[in-house]
């Protein structure tokens, strides 16, 4: 009997053990999760892995999900703002891309530019892919400063944007870029009559074969907005967001959505000091130089009017808001957050950060790699919010 009792408390200790590390692996808080950390869930996204799912029946080709020119086609183009003086980063951006994804299904190009191309800039971009390429020019009324804005106050306030170590503070072609990709892209002549878009930007990276439609991918599963990374923006370059998105929510309560992330966009325990500097805003956004999306949702009248009360307040000019933090705050309150997808798979870089998936159809980049600049970098994560509170859909 003496040696029975150390053999149950023995015993007892192992099964405590044991449910101690079920709950690592199943249970309890993944604040800490990031890409790369467990191949099971970061390899393969499983909304995209035909094994064990009747979804995976999508993958043939009859359903138009492979590879190739018969494939189903959805109204969509790939979308760059660019400069003539930025040919070569927008050619090596394609090259990626035409490589690992769009050689396949061909979609067409749409570049553009608040000055008209040069010839030389066509017939290079031209040379790097089979599909059409589309170039146009942005009309003044879209891109220059708007009459409402005090040109001595922007100039005022650019400085103290400065003061504040804000990049790109003192650019008025920053500022008009960012309100431009904010709410006119999608107003443009040239995409009337197109419902999705995938953003490339010159120089970035695309490192994975990417053996699907995403358009179609996103059309069927009837997501809105697909994204890479997710990080949290500088929160002097946008003190009075929030407090204007409060504004234009107390006038239009009917505009949020039921299933909505406001946890993610309000957050204060794992950057308490960004959420007080911007006065409420957790300043977690989709990093937009990579964004698909639906832009139905743009076009709607709850971003239609949120961008318009935004516009009016003219923090595009005296603050520097980016369309970042402005599509991902409309898309956090306004949307079902569980139409807006990870895309875990696509391996991306936009100098400092990368999205680089643990898979074998990835070259180039390091399984789970977050940033190549300085370690102080990762903290500014932000996908494990996006994980903890709305999951990796």
């Amino acid at each position: 009997m003496a040696i029975a009792r150390p053999i149950r408390v023995l015993g007892l200790v192992a099964v405590g053990l044991w449910i101690f590390f079920l709950y690592q692996i199943f249970g309890g808080e993944r604040i800490e999760l990031g890409p790369g950390d467990t191949l099971d869930q970061i390899e393969r996204d499983p909304q995209l892995d035909p094994s064990g799912e009747p979804e995976g029946v999508l993958w043939r080709a009859d359903q138009g999900y492979a590879p190739g020119d018969n494939s189903q086609r959805i109204n969509a183009t790939l979308l760059s703002l660019v400069r003539n003086s930025e040919l070569q980063g927008m050619i090596q951006a394609m090259r990626d891309l035409e490589r690992t994804w769009n050689s396949k299904f061909n979609y067409p190009w749409t570049f553009f530019n608040d000055e008209p191309f040069t010839e030389e800039f066509k017939r290079k971009t031209q040379a790097e892919t089979k599909a059409e390429c589309r170039y146009e020019l942005i009309p003044k009324e879209h891109w220059d400063m708007p009459s409402w804005i005090d040109k001595e106050l922007f100039d005022e306030s650019a400085k103290i944007l400065k003061e504040n170590d804000i990049q790109y503070a003192s650019m008025v072609s920053y500022h008009q870029m960012c309100r431009w990709n904010s709410g006119l892209f999608y107003k443009h002549p040239a995409l009337a009559n197109t419902q999705f878009y995938w953003r490339v930007e010159p120089k970035v990276h695309f490192f994975c074969d990417v053996d699907y439609d995403v358009f179609r991918y996103m059309a069927d599963r009837n997501k809105t907005y697909g994204f890479t990374i997710n990080l949290y923006d500088a929160p002097q370059s946008i003190p009075t967001l929030w407090p204007e998105t409060m504004k234009f929510l107390a006038q239009h309560p009917e505009y949020i959505h039921d299933n909505n992330a406001m946890n993610w966009l309000s957050d204060s325990a794992r950057r308490p000091d960004h959420n007080k500097k911007a006065n409420g805003y957790s300043t977690c956004h989709f990093w937009s130089n990579f964004e698909i999306a639906d832009m139905s949702f743009w076009r709607s009248q709850a971003y239609e009017d949120y961008f318009n009360h935004l516009d009016r307040a003219g923090g595009f000019f005296y603050e520097r808001w980016g369309d970042a933090p402005v599509h991902s705050i409309a898309l956090g309150l306004f949307e079902d957050s569980s139409k807006i997808h990870w895309f875990r798979d696509i391996g991306y870089q936009h100098i400092p950060y990368f999205n680089c998936p643990n898979s074998p159809k990835c070259k180039g980049c390091q399984a789970g790699r977050f940033t190549d600049g300085e370690s102080w970098l990762m903290k500014e994560d932000c996908r494990p919010n996006w994980f903890k509170y709305v999951g990796m859909g």
